[in-house]
Order: structure tokens, then C-alpha cells, then sequence
């Protein structure tokens, strides 16, 4: 039996009925692009003539000229009809898909329950809307909803079914746990069952996440013949979602032996998921398997220790064949194998024995001890590590800020910071508002260090998260702030804590802008000229 496994991905479709996920149809065609980079081999667009955003995909994606195969999804004919007047079936053929995904009821339940009709005419409605289909030249796959189950209560009709389908010319045969429900071995058996039944059809799986078993589930159905996978990028899909293909193609492929993607397109695979979560606005789980930000990061100092030696002995593959990378993470669990790793991957040689290191390393466990955390704050931690071996040359020092919020009846609240700092001797003053204190002091120490770094007008603060550390203490808790910043080309990650939100806020925000200026050189203003911004004097 052939090891190709045909990847298709309903991310566009399916993932879509996933709750929070709203894409555009710009969105769709970004994702499609990444997804026939990665090597998929069909691309589940949408509903045809379903709503305007998918009327707009179909129209537009035919312009990318993609490798993988644009497919439509859509049902079997209306009950007591004819496929060739069915609008569905047309909207099919009309989307411009080289080919149509098909659904169609296998559990004698859903045909008496849903559809109101007889067993005789569901097989009639599979047979006749796939002939129609097939007849004007499209390959169809047939998806049976709710395969498993419908087999469980009356595995006769649901072979026929899958018969009926074959019948009809259906290019694949895909069998579905619409539920979510299945156990791995009941999948083994099914799928090895209807292999038998119907040898020469091409099989599919389809499985949902509802029991935490939809990639365990769709790897037992290829080992029991099935050849194609359906699933979503980082398993975006209805309730809790559908069979994960960021963790399927790895597994087949790098474990299992099965030919899915080229090696070179598996090295996108983290850069594919990552980039698919920034599109749909969804944060990736750091705990995700193969491409999670956590897959392949290292916290506890023994396992540090032992990895700098070989890393065979705590990782399972090696995390650049996925496209992702190794972390060390450095907390107060941190020894000293945690530090000197993470020296060496920002350029520094930190001699184990030397007082720097011993230094660093107490620092973060007394900061760790106050609230701070530096496993999430990457650029902080590198901070800490370059003023210990006296490579920091600072470009600019904090004299003051001062914060105003103004609320009034008729008014929404106004927020206004005024900052001073002293950059190469002189001393600038700036002011500017924000939609709140934190937004209002990050747009006044731009304004105040943009005049002589510009390279910072290109960054700017994609996240930002407040945690409470002392719940029982109420408002006057401590407080850390995580942020998050980027520019064109990188991330970083910086901390701050304080019994004081906007002090925790500062923190954080100067260690953001100090990161950023890392290799920056300083940029005077020409001779005479004020360095002052929207008037403000400079002393």
C-alpha cells in the first residue's frame, strides 16, 4: 500500500466554525498562499455562494495560480428533486474549484431526524448529486458525516452508503467523527472493515477533537488504510475543534514513516502555524505541539545541563526539521547550565566559574522571588545578562515622568504623559496623550527618543498583559506586566514589576525601547538645532 498521504486542509471551511474566528476574504486568500507553500495538497475554501466573502475567495484565488487544489464545499441534493436544478450543486460548479467536497448523511438516525426522509432516497440523493458532479468533469470527495456512529448503530447502511458513493464515481471516500466521539480502536476497526468492503475506493479521514483524540484518531485511520487526512492548521475548527494538521503531517512523517510534505516545506511548518494565528487574531497555545513557542524549551537545570551535551536527551526530533528552535528558559529553577546557554545565544562567553555568572544568577533568582518572570520575557533577560558582563552602553537615562488622567461628565477619560530624560548630555523633555496612562507615556518616550533613533518609528507594542500576584491584597496587590513589541523584522518580550500598575507599566516599557536600541548608534541633532518635540523646551 502506497505511504503518500494526501493532506487536505478545511481550515478556511471548517476552522472558521470555530468560535472567535472571523477571516476576511483577504484573510483567506493570505492563508491559502501559506498553505500551498507548506505543500498541502487541497484547500477547503468555503461554501460557494454562501455569503460574499466566499463568493469573493472563489473569484479572487483562481489569480494565484496555487498548486494545491481549491475546493468547494457544499451537500447532496434536496430531498424529492432533481441534482441538475439544485442551486447548491450549481453554486459548485460555477465556484470555479477544480474540485467539490461533498456531504452526505451515513447514520440512519440523521437520515430519519435531520433530512425527514427515507433510507432509500438519502442513497439516492449521494448518488445522484455525485453523477451530476463527476458528469461535468469535477473530482468529488465524499464526506459521510458521522461515519463512526452511523456504523456503530447500523454498520450495513453506512457501507452502503460509502457503496453508493463509489458507485457514483466519488474520487475519495472520507469517513467522519462529526461528534468527535470515537476511541482510537474503534476507528482501527471501522476504517480496516470498510477497506475490505470497498477495496479499490481511496479512503479519507475526518475526525474532530471533542474526546482530546482527533490527531490520534485520523494516525490510527491511515494505519488502518485510510490516505487522506483532513484537518485544520493549529486545529481550528467547531467546539473544540478538529484534527490538528501542525501536529498530524509531523507525526506521520517523521514518525510514522508516511510521505505527506518535502522536507523543506516541513521546515515551514512552525513559520505556517504562526503566521495563520496572526491572520485569524488568535493566540497560539505556547504549549502546542512540534511549532508552539514552548515545544522545545528547557526550564529545569539538570535537563539544561544534559541537552548542552546532547539533545537527543530531551527532545524528540530536532526542532529545526519542524522550523522551530530550541529555548532555555531562565526562572529561579534556573542553574547555572540555564544561564550560560542563553548567554551563548545571544553572543556571550560567561566563563561558569566567573563572578558575572554567578551574579546574573542571583539577580534572577531575587527578582523571580519579588514577582518577576523571565521565562516570557526574553529581552529583559538579555538585558540583565549584557549589563553583567559590562556590555551595556546605555544611550539615554530616566530623569522623570508624570502622568494626568482627566475624566469629566461630557467627556470620554484623556490621558497625558509628560517624560524627561537625559540622551547623550541633553536633557528632553516631551509630552504627549494616549488613550490611556500606559499608551500615553510609551507615545511620550517615542516622541522624546525617535529624534535621535529612528529606526524606533518602525516598532511598536503588540501586546500587553497585567497579572495580579497578591489576589488577597486587593488594589494595593503588586502587579507584573508582560510586553510584547515588535518591529518589521523581529519580537521581544520585557517585564516589569511593582505595587504600582504604571511604574510596572514604565519597567517594561523603557526595557522594551533599551532592546530595541541594542545595536542603535546615537544621532545628534545638527548643530543649533532644538531636539524638542510639539514645543516642548528643552533644557
Amino acid at each position: 500500500m502506497s505511504k503518500t498521504i494526501s493532506i487536505f486542509d478545511t481550515t478556511l471551511r471548517d476552522g472558521t466554525q470555530g468560535e472567535g474566528i472571523s477571516l476576511s476574504a483577504d484573510d483567506k486568500l493570505k492563508i491559502a498562499k501559506k498553505l500551498d507553500d507548506l505543500g498541502v495538497h487541497y484547500i477547503e475554501g468555503g461554501i460557494p455562494g454562501s455569503n460574499s466573502k466566499d463568493i469573493e475567495f472563489f473569484k479572487r484565488v483562481q489569480q494565484l495560480s496555487l498548486r494545491a487544489k481549491i475546493t468547494a464545499f457544499g451537500s447532496t441534493r434536496r430531498k424529492d428533486s432533481a441534482a441538475e436544478q439544485d442551486a447548491n450543486l450549481q453554486r459548485i460548479l460555477q465556484s470555479g474549484a477544480q474540485a467539490a467536497t461533498l456531504v452526505g448523511k451515513s447514520w440512519d438516525f440523521h437520515v430519519h431526524t435531520a433530512l425527514q426522509t427515507t433510507l432509500e432516497e438519502n442513497l439516492a440523493m449521494i448518488y445522484d448529486s455525485i453523477a451530476f458532479l463527476k458528469q461535468s468533469g469535477m473530482e468529488v470527495i465524499f464526506d459521510a458525516e458521522h461515519f463512526f456512529d452511523g456504523y456503530k448503530n447500523n454498520p450495513e447502511y453506512a457501507v452502503a452508503v460509502m457503496k453508493k458513493a463509489q458507485e457514483a464515481g466519488a474520487d475519495w471516500l472520507v469517513m467522519c467523527d462529526t461528534n468527535g466521539g470515537s476511541m482510537p480502536h474503534e476507528i482501527y476497526e471501522i476504517v480496516t472493515s470498510l477497506g475490505q468492503s470497498v477495496e479499490s475506493a481511496r479512503l479519507g479521514i475526518h475526525t474532530h477533537n471533542d474526546c482530546e483524540l482527533a490527531v490520534a484518531n485520523a494516525l490510527t485511520a491511515v494505519q488502518a488504510g485510510a490516505r487522506q487526512v483532513q484537518g485544520t492548521m493549529n486545529g481550528y475548527g467547531e467546539r473544540c475543534g478538529n484534527a490538528n494538521l501542525c501536529s498530524v503531517i509531523p507525526n506521520l512523517q517523521l514518525k510514522l514513516g508516511y510521505e505527506c510534505i518535502a522536507g523543506e516545506q516541513m521546515k515551514q511548518l512552525t513559520n505556517s502555524a504562526r503566521y495563520i494565528s496572526e491572520v485569524a487574531n488568535v493566540n497560539m497555545p505556547v504549549n502546542q505541539p512540534y511549532v508552539g513557542n514552548a515545544a522545545f524549551a528547557h526550564k529545569g537545570g539538570i535537563h539544561v545541563s544534559a541537552i548542552m551535551r546532547d539533545s537527543r536527551t530531551y527532545e524528540h526530533i530536532v526542532p529545526e526539521e519542524v522550523g522551530n528552535k530550541q529555548r532555555i528558559l531562565v526562572s529561579e529553577l534556573a542553574g547555572q547550565s540555564n544561564v550560560l546557554s542563553k548567554a551563548k545565544d545571544i553572543g556571550i562567553h560567561l566563563d561558569p566559574s566567573s563572578e558575572e555568572a554567578r551574579s546574573v544568577i542571583g539577580k534572577i533568582k531575587d527578582l523571580e522571588h519579588q514577582g518577576y518572570q523571565f521565562e516570557g520575557a526574553d529581552a529583559s533577560l538579555e538585558l540583565l545578562i549584557r549589563e553583567a558582563n559590562g556590555e551595556m552602553k546605555e544611550l539615554f537615562t530616566f530623569e522623570s515622568f508624570k502622568v494626568l488622567v482627566e475624566k469629566s461628565a461630557d467627556r470620554s477619560v484623556v490621558s497625558e504623559a509628560f517624560v524627561k530624560l537625559n540622551v547623550a548630555g541633553s536633557s528632553v523633555y516631551t509630552a504627549a496623550e494616549g488613550n490611556g496612562p500606559v499608551n500615553a507615556l510609551d507615545n511620550a518616550l517615542r516622541k522624546a527618543l525617535a529624534q535621535y533613533f529612528p529606526a524606533l518609528r518602525d516598532m511598536h507594542l503588540s501586546d500587553y498583559k497585567v497579572r495580579v500576584l497578591d489576589e488577597k491584597d486587593a488594589t494595593a496587590a503588586k502587579v507584573r506586566v508582560l510586553i510584547e513589541s515588535r518591529n518589521y523584522e523581529n519580537t521581544w518580550n520585557t517585564v516589569g514589576v511593582s505595587g504600582n500598575v504604571i511604574e510596572a507599566s514604565w519597567e517594561a516599557l523603557v526595557d522594551s525601547f533599551r532592546h530595541a536600541l541594542l545595536s542603535e548608534k546615537i544621532e545628534l541633532p545638527p548643530s543649533g538645532a532644538s531636539a524638542s518635540s510639539n514645543g516642548i523646551v528643552n533644557h
